[in-house]
């Protein structure tokens, strides 16, 4: 089955706890790609390729990868933990994204993230302001903290945080299964 470019997922998170596991979380990592935005698009690592301990190599969603593990700041964000253990999908890598006011993620296609072809991007939305304009090919997408929404980014998309706060995201990787499918499909099911 095709999927739209967006679905909403049937789960919900409450964002009040979810901005709770934010307090005392400092060492954000630039974004790698400095060519892809302006501004400060940075990143902490929840979950990432096995072995992994340089910063940059914590936060790539490495596709060559086949072994992930739980990163140490993970085990400081309880809330964050139980989100993620409601995902019943392989989990890959998983990071904490944040950009800043006035910061711009320029339209880019990330190539291997399409249910089609297994593997997928999920955004869970912690925090967000009516300044922030996200676009999957080059249509808005609304996305409220504590829903978790497919994106297929191999589509064309961008980002731009015109807003007075931060936007900071759980993304997360995933492998599709039975579970996801189902998910995908209830979603999509009221769009049909």
């Amino acid at each position: 089955m095709a999927f739209p470019d967006r679905l909403r997922l049937p789960l919900s998170f409450d964002p009040a706890l979810l901005v709770r596991d934010l307090a005392g979380l400092d060492g954000w990592i630039a974004h790698f790609v400095r060519q892809n935005y302006s501004g400060d698009w940075s990143a902490l690592p929840l979950r990432g390729p096995a072995g992994a301990t340089h910063p940059i190599r914590a936060i790539y969603s490495d596709p060559s990868a086949t072994e992930f593990e739980d990163m140490p700041l993970l085990a400081r964000c309880p809330n964050i933990r139980a989100a993620l253990a409601r995902v019943e999908c392989p989990l890959l890598a998983v990071r904490l994204m944040r950009l800043t006011p006035g910061s711009e993620i320029k339209e880019h296609h990330d190539h291997d993230l399409d249910a089609e072809q297994g593997t997928v991007r999920l955004h869970l939305p912690i925090t967000t302001n009516d300044g922030v304009q996200f676009e999957v090919n080059r249509r808005p997408v609304t996305l409220e903290p504590g829903s978790l929404w497919y994106l297929r980014l191999s589509d064309p998309h961008r980002v731009a945080n015109l807003g007075a706060t931060d936007r900071i995201h759980v993304v997360i990787d995933a492998r599709m299964n039975a579970w996801l499918e189902r998910m995908l499909t209830e979603a999509a099911a009221p769009a049909n």
